[in-house]
């Protein structure tokens, strides 16, 4: 008997699938700032992108102001097989557990609650040089405008 090794993709390394590396763009730090589209109330925060060991998730930390108090959330991307989708699941201080779907083409940010073509969700554009997205999110009854800038 000789020792050979059988060619079996069962048993290779899975790797991340490529559609992940569209959301590179918004790896680093970045400080945001925006109003609520109802009561006009500043918000802020600073959002952290950063991939996980392995590449197969993109890890989103949060801390945001609002007239209520401090929210911290974190939230992971990753591919979705079945969906064929970026999706992630985001948790948070207050109790919140949720679904959204990312979607990053062109320069245009879409982040919609659920699936793709939800009423609910954030639509945004980053600049020609990457440092900052413009967009609002939005939701029936309410929402808020949101700018991020790219600090580190």
């Amino acid at each position: 008997m000789t020792d050979t090794v059988t060619e079996n993709p069962q048993n290779q390394i899975p790797t991340p699938d490529p559609a992940l590396k569209t959301l590179e763009p918004l790896v680093g730090t970045w400080e945001m700032t925006g109003k609520d589209l109802n009561s006009g109330d500043p918000l802020g925060g600073r959002l952290a992108f950063e991939w996980m060991e392995g590449g197969f998730f993109l890890v989103q930390h949060h801390e945001m102001d609002h007239g209520h108090g401090t929210m911290k959330g974190v939230e992971y991307i990753g591919y979705e097989a079945e969906t064929q989708a970026l999706r992630s699941r985001y948790f948070d201080s207050t109790g919140n557990a949720f679904t959204y779907t990312w979607k990053l083409q062109d320069g245009d940010l879409s982040i919609w609650f659920g699936d793709e073509g939800s009423p609910a969700g954030f639509t945004g554009a980053f600049s020609a040089d990457g440092a900052t997205i413009s967009g609002r999110w939005a939701w029936p009854g309410g929402g808020y405008e949101a700018t991020m800038t790219k600090v580190g």
